[in-house]
């Protein structure tokens, strides 16, 4: 039992399926009774697959990965959620969309407003959190290769055969909603990842004002570590290399605690990714706490063929430290009352 009424607030903030399967074990905490309050800060550079055709056609943001953060959250996981994943196998200008994502394309023509959309669709899910896009604006990814070559666009990025120096948004001059900053101003623990580290999470950092908002807020912040490399991405990387990443890119350090899995990789899963020449990342945990960052170890991997966090357990994790988050908050204010 919690030692307040009020839910514990936690701010998630990344993209694709790593984000989407924290949010699905948190969802359990955000049922009655309501142990957590969640929101989702998703990114919104997807440029492949239906979300790409969608931005290219229509002119609106790519739903991809907002529409799996809505199902991942959504209290009912029968028929609706199928319903919003189902995918079109056949039919000219059908195929490859899923149903969700025109739903949703459909909603932001009615409303006027993605962010709207998401909200309302979100309702029709009973999804059990908020969900805000990391900007309203239509932003394109941009990398600077190691090589000196600049690369547009997440899907032509995350194919590089060049390891990434930098990455940006374009236009640069974009900005978060409003009522993203007030969910990070009031959290208890702000969650990074797991995810694609370039084209999942940092981009959400480029949006200006978060990184900010997140440095002033009295919440933990801590990094679930990635259980792999990846090709394109962070091939060779170790642990405290993704922190590195986060920390050019911010300017200034932004995270207390790194999360990484201390369960070995089975062969067969291995297996798996040998053709990609994926690899386990090594948690270089010396580096990491000489960086300044606490580390909380935990038997993280899921049991499929897929190399995945567990979301049962990702999520314990993240409720515990929204626990000492709120202490912390708690402690700071009574301070201040008494001075």
């Amino acid at each position: 039992m919690l030692e307040t009424m009020e839910p514990l607030k936690i701010v998630a903030i990344g993209g694709g399926t790593g984000l989407s399967t924290l949010l699905h074990g948190l969802k359990r905490y955000a049922k009655n009774p309501r142990e957590v309050e969640i929101t989702a800060i998703v990114t919104v550079t997807d440029d492949g697959g239906s979300s790409g055709r969608l931005r290219r056609e229509l002119n609106i943001l790519p739903p991809g990965d907002i529409r799996n953060c809505m199902v991942a959250l959504s209290e009912d996981e029968a028929l609706l959620s199928l319903l919003f994943q189902y995918r079109f196998a056949r039919g000219r200008g059908l195929k490859g969309h899923s149903f969700g994502n025109l739903f949703l394309t459909a909603l932001t023509n009615l409303t006027g407003d993605f962010a709207q959309a998401v909200k309302v669709s979100s309702e029709i899910l009973a999804s059990l959190g908020r969900i805000y896009p990391s900007t309203a604006a239509n932003v394109t990814l941009e990398a600077e290769l190691e090589n000196g070559r600049i690369v547009r666009g997440e899907t032509r990025i995350s194919r590089s055969k060049f390891p990434i120096r930098r990455i940006r948004l374009a236009p640069r001059a974009c900005k978060p909603l409003p009522e993203t900053l007030q969910a990070i101003a009031q959290a208890d623990l702000i969650t990074f990842g797991p995810g694609s580290l370039f084209t999942s999470l940092i981009p959400n950092l480029l949006v200006q004002g978060i990184p900010e908002a997140i440095r002033n807020s009295r919440a933990l912040k801590a990094y679930f570590v990635n259980l792999m490399s990846q090709p394109g991405e962070t091939m060779g990387f170790r642990a405290s290399d993704h922190v590195d990443a986060i920390n050019r890119h911010t300017k200034r350090p932004l995270l207390d605690v790194a999360v990484v899995n201390t369960r070995s990789i089975s062969p067969r899963q291995r297996r798996k990714y040998a053709a990609e020449q994926a690899q386990s990342v090594i948690n270089d945990m010396d580096r990491m706490e000489s960086m300044g960052l606490e580390v909380v170890t935990a038997d993280l991997l899921g049991d499929s063929d897929t190399v995945r966090h567990d979301p049962r357990v990702a999520a314990e994790v993240a409720v515990s430290l929204a626990r000492r988050g709120r202490a912390a908050r708690r402690k700071i204010r009574v301070l201040g009352e008494i001075h």
